[in-house]
Parts: structure tokens; C-alpha cells; sequence
């Protein structure tokens, strides 16, 4: 067997040829200084629809990427054809960074996190006054993702005309969350659709709601031009929904005035890949009564001040249940 030494700079010294006839492989990644900026409207097996400037163009993900992947909302950097004609597709090579991230699991034992939306500054949580009725305990796992992510929180509670606000309102009014009341007529033939659009204009916002709640039928009507499918009829056996929704889309308001995301419709809101420590956040009308509680504390043990703080009627009972039944979820999760 010939070795050489250290000089392997030798005339006789021969390099195997590259079979395959591609270039070699390289750590070094084109900057693409030039690509232009756009949006991610929604994601559907691995293509991409984009807004660039005004035009709508199909892409996808570049390998140098990696595993790294794009979900409405991000900013993305596009190289390639982006006239927007048919049967063209740009190439997506830089996702610019997050303001804002909305994340969820599917249960509590899943270490799996699904990206919903990126960079929204609004999470509107849609839930009915009847049929189906309300579950606080989505609508506070929701509320948990929304400050764990940067997002405000917005409620919008339907179908007034089959129940009255008054006992959501109350449960939930010490948090001085802002929120709006519609009804299926209002929607139709009234303002409730303008009484709504006020707090959306100027920002991004992304809707999330369980199945049936009428959160499509809101949407339709703030963005009547791109209607969706309507919202399909709740059973009567299950209370629940069926969904009408199936990939998350960004639709503009008039006027570029702002976007809706309408999401498909949840069955449940996992919180696997939060830090319970962070849950108290979520609870800003508990969390001045944490000063007095030991150090490390878990908020659902003895010596927890919270208990003191609820009795003395700083805040709703209901709201200490609600906090501690997603910490025991999160312990019997890590528990596993």
C-alpha cells in the first residue's frame, strides 16, 4: 500500500471522480441578499401560497432550510419565479424572525408542538353562549397560549340569541380582557361584523375556537369576498361541531386595514411544550396574590397564599380551580 507524507501535493496523486456528477456538498449558504419579502397566507402539502408585493405566488420551502419550516404568518425571504402565473413556483430560503408565535399540542402528553400562526398580534377566542356551551377551561388553555407567545387576547362570544353573556362576563371581567357579544342575526343582517372589524383594523389576528362555534360564519362575514365554506350543523348527540375549516388561512381586511387567520377548529388545546411556572401569567388577576407564597411554590399545595388571596375576595374561586387543573394536568404529564 503507497502512503504519502504531508505533501500531498504530488502530480501522481489521483482524486476519485464524483459518480453522481453533482457539486460537492458545502456548509457555506447563499445569503441571497436579493429575494424578496412576502407572507405566508397558508401551507398545503409542502406548498406554500404567498402575498409578494400584490401578487399571490406559489412556493416552496428550500432544502438549505432543513427541517426549519414556514406556517402562516412568517415573513420569508422568495427567490426564484414570482410572477405569480400559473404553474410557477418560487423557492422560500430565509424565514425572518418572529414577533409573535401561537403554539399548541394536541393533549398534554404529546411532545409534539404544532406552530398555529406566526407573528399575529391578536388571538380573537371564539366561543358560543349555547349550542354548544361554553368550556371556560379551553378558553383559559387559550388564554395561556396567547400570553406564553406574545399575543393579546381577544373574546369574541356568539349566538347571543340563545344565551346571555352575563355569567362568562363575570367570570371572566377581572382580567379586563377586551371582548364583543354577537348573534347569528347581527352577523346577517346587522353591525355586529363592524362592532368586531374595530378591534381588529391595523393588526393580525388569529381565530381559534372549538368546532361549531361560528367561528367561520364571524370570519365570512369580515371578509365577505372570500367566503369559505359555511359552518356545517352542530350534533345533537355530541354538542360538538364539524368542521369546516381544515388549514389555517390569512385573509386580508379591507383596505389593508389588517389580516384575519381563520384556524381549523380544535377538540382540545394541549400545553405540553409550556413551562408551568409560566401558567400563572395566564392569570393575571391571581398572580398579585402569589407574593406570599413560598418559594418554588406550585400554587395547589398547603401553604399556597392563593388561598388566602381568593378567600379574602380578590378573585373568583372559579379562576383558582381553573389555574390548578391545568397544573395537576401538566404534573401528571411530567409524572409520565
Amino acid at each position: 500500500m503507497r502512503r504519502y507524507g504531508k505533501h500531498t501535493d504530488e502530480d501522481d496523486i489521483r482524486s476519485r471522480p464524483n459518480r453522481k456528477g453533482n457539486r460537492p456538498r458545502t456548509n457555506i449558504r447563499p445569503k441571497h441578499e436579493d429575494a424578496a419579502e412576502g407572507m405566508v397566507l397558508t401551507v398545503d402539502r409542502g406548498r406554500l401560497t404567498c402575498l409578494v408585493e400584490d401578487r399571490i405566488v406559489m412556493a416552496m420551502k428550500a432544502r438549505e432550510l432543513g427541517r426549519k419550516a414556514a406556517v402562516v404568518g412568517d415573513r420569508v425571504a422568495l427567490v426564484g419565479d414570482l410572477s405569480g402565473k400559473k404553474d410557477t413556483l418560487a423557492r422560500i430560503v430565509r424565514i425572518e424572525t418572529r414577533a409573535s408565535l401561537l403554539r399548541r399540542t394536541a393533549d398534554d402528553d404529546d411532545p409534539f408542538e404544532r406552530v398555529v400562526v406566526a407573528n399575529a398580534d391578536q388571538l380573537a377566542i371564539v366561543t358560543a353562549l349555547a349550542d354548544p356551551e361554553p368550556r371556560p377551561r379551553l378558553i383559559d388553555r387559550c388564554l395561556v397560549a396567547a400570553y406564553d407567545g406574545g399575543l393579546e387576547p381577544l373574546l369574541v362570544m356568539t349566538k347571543s340569541d340563545l344565551a346571555p353573556p352575563d355569567k362568562l362576563l363575570e367570570l371572566y371581567g377581572d382580567l379586563d380582557i377586551p371582548y364583543v357579544v354577537t348573534s347569528r342575526d347581527e352577523l346577517e343582517n346587522g353591525d355586529a361584523a363592524g362592532r368586531v372589524r374595530t378591534l381588529l383594523d391595523g393588526r393580525i389576528t388569529a381565530f381559534v375556537g372549538h368546532s361549531g362555534v361560528g367561528k367561520t360564519t364571524l370570519v365570512n362575514a369580515l371578509v365577505p369576498e372570500e367566503r369559505r365554506r359555511t359552518t356545517g350543523h352542530v350534533n345533537a348527540v355530541t354538542g360538538r361541531g364539524r368542521h369546516t375549516t381544515t388549514s389555517a388561512l390569512a385573509l386580508p381586511l379591507d383596505d389593508a386595514a389588517g389580516w384575519v387567520v381563520d384556524t381549523p377548529g380544535v377538540r382540545s388545546f394541549g400545553l405540553a411544550h409550556i413551562d408551568p411556572s409560566r401558567v400563572i401569567h395566564a392569570f393575571p388577576d391571581l398572580e398579585p396574590g402569589t407574593e406570599g407564597c413560598p418559594r418554588a411554590c406550585s400554587h395547589d399545595e398547603p401553604d399556597c397564599a392563593l388561598d388566602a388571596w381568593v378567600a379574602e375576595g380578590h378573585a373568583d374561586p372559579a379562576r383558582l380551580y381553573s389555574l390548578r387543573r391545568l397544573l395537576a394536568t401538566r404534573e401528571r404529564r411530567e409524572g409520565d
